[in-house]
């Protein structure tokens, strides 16, 4: 899919807002309009389905946590601790080997070598089922573990019986990540965002089947999960060896078993820093769950945590339409006003700048358009465009923050009803919606600075932002201010958003004071320390 890149001009360097305003008075505003909604159109085509697939999946377990809060404020501990703690581990580990395919199937996909792909895929699945079977275990033994972390006993005790429960989700896990590499290296996007609406929709029949009508708890909650997340594996794997990919699935191969040494290693290496981001959330939960109350503790900030995520991923993807929405139109208006056509004239067609990249993974915390939208222009030399688009990204996702933030705030009395019925459960959670708000307000912000850093090459120097911000202030003052001042979970998750916002300012002080005509260099050098070759005319 080819995306339009800003063109370099002297428009750039004025404020969005005044562009905005010039742009309502423009002559060809229909025109640009018309122009605008196409390239709305092509976006959207890889945009929606990432979005749709990345939300739904989320859903699984909101969905999960929804019918079981139902049911009691233990149970929806007890089910929160394992999908934010176990669950979290599992997938930290399970996303960073998959992670490692992304990479080897972007590779083969570019450089024309379509037979490995089935290759990669299979010794994929079998690293990733021997992982599962090595971490059976844990499920096998959570409650034990839950109480060593001193969680509290009742909890654990229900955690660990809805984890062997579980346990068959964990080998559909294994090959659902690694089976979603290998479709999205091939962009067959919209696929997977039918097959995961289509289990999104199974899902919540299963759990009003087992969960409501038959009365079988956390049990038939879990036998939900299970099913729901088999028949999304099987679906993709049907897809996949039913001749659909003649070229990159040849059957199963002997090959698979080649070079796992060195295709582990990679899965590793890929999977460290991931672990960092994923690994944050259930240490929060473990903190809170060694809390006075603990049941009530865990029940709200999982709430609003569940919350949290799923207005992030919405959030992410209005956000990624509406950047794209907005300066595709802008682009035809500073073309247009650069030509200076008169009243007559009509819109010129030759404002594209193309340029080609590969679908990133659906998973929000990864997949941003704001990266992509930097490293074009940066390697097309163009720095104000890219500065521009960072401005225009960080107006957008402001925006959207504010909105949510109000949404929460509106009904703070009202959505924690969503997941409990009970009172103290939904009054606790009311009182946390005020640190909510603020939190979704800056992490609608945060992915379009990740997205800046990704796309300008700084990929180290955030991780050591992350883990001082996470893992040096956020967790150590939020132990303190839990258990020494006793401020409870509201104690815990301050210190978490202060970590945040100290991450949100740093990198909006290393972004400001950024040389764009610097890393626009340094970009062309890459491209072709690389092999590859740019033209760029950059601006004084």
């Amino acid at each position: 899919m080819d995306i339009e890149v800003l063109q370099e001009h002297p428009i750039m360097e004025e404020k969005p807002l005044r562009i905005w305003k010039k742009a309502m008075y423009f002559p060809y505003r229909k025109q640009i309009a018309n122009k605008w909604w196409e390239e709305f159109k092509k976006v959207w085509h890889i945009a929606g389905p990432a979005i749709i697939t990345s939300v739904s999946v989320f859903s699984l377990d909101f969905i999960t946590a929804a019918f079981v809060g139902q049911l009691g404020d233990v149970e929806l501990a007890a089910v929160s601790e394992v999908q934010n703690v176990l669950l979290g581990f599992i997938t930290g580990i399970m996303l960073g080997l998959g992670s490692a395919l992304e990479t080897l199937c972007g590779q083969a996909v570019g450089a024309g070598e379509f037979n490995m792909l089935g290759i990669y895929l299979q010794r994929s699945w079998i690293i990733s089922m021997v992982t599962a079977l090595l971490l059976t275990p844990a499920y096998v033994n959570a409650s034990r573990i839950l109480k060593l972390l001193h969680q509290d006993p009742k909890i654990s005790d229900l955690a660990g019986k809805f984890a062997i429960w579980t346990i068959p989700e964990i080998f559909a896990s294994a090959l659902n990540y690694p089976t979603e590499k290998f479709l999205q290296a091939q962009s067959k996007v919209w696929f997977m965002a039918f097959s995961t609406m289509l289990t999104l929709v199974i899902h919540v029949l299963l759990n009003w089947i087992f969960v409501t009508k038959l009365g079988m708890g956390l049990v038939g909650a879990a036998i939900s999960g299970n099913i729901s997340f088999w028949i999304l594996t099987v679906v993709k794997i049907i897809y996949i060896v039913c001749g659909w990919f003649p070229e990159a699935w040849t059957g199963f191969s002997y090959l698979a078993f080649k070079s796992l040494t060195k295709f582990l290693k990679l899965s590793i290496s890929s999977a460290v820093m991931l672990c960092l981001e994923v690994w944050y959330y259930t240490a929060v939960i473990l903190i809170v769950g060694g809390l006075k109350d603990a049941a009530i503790a865990i029940d709200s900030i999982s709430i609003c945590m569940n919350l949290q995520v799923w207005t992030l991923m919405v959030a992410l993807g209005f956000s990624i339409s509406a950047s794209v929405l907005c300066l595709s139109y802008l682009a035809v208006l500073a073309t247009a006003s650069a030509e200076g056509l008169p009243k007559t004239a009509a819109l010129p067609t030759k404002v594209e700048v193309r340029s080609v990249y590969t679908l990133p993974s659906p998973d929000p915390t990864v997949w941003d358009f704001t990266g992509v939208r930097v490293s074009n222009e940066l390697g097309a030399g163009n720095p104000k465009a890219a500065k521009f688009t960072v401005g225009v990204n960080v107006l957008i996702s402001a925006i959207l923050g504010v909105f949510f933030a109000v949404i929460i705030l509106a009904t703070k009395n009202q959505f924690p009803r969503m997941f409990s019925k009970e009172q103290h459960v939904i009054s606790e959670t009311s009182k946390l919606s005020y640190i909510l708000a603020l939190t979704i307000f800056i992490s609608s912000i945060q992915p379009v600075l990740h997205g800046v850093a990704i796309g300008a090459g700084w990929q180290f120097l955030v991780a050591i932002v992350n883990f001082g911000c996470y893992y040096g202030l956020g967790l150590p003052i939020g132990a303190l201010l839990g258990y020494k001042f006793n401020l409870g979970v509201q104690g815990v998750w301050s210190a978490m958003l202060g970590g945040s916002l100290l991450q949100t300012i740093i990198l909006f002080v290393i972004i400001g004071r950024t040389n764009w005509h610097k890393e626009a260099l340094q970009a062309e050098a890459r491209v072709r320390r690389w092999g590859g070759s740019v033209e760029t005319q950059l601006g004084s």
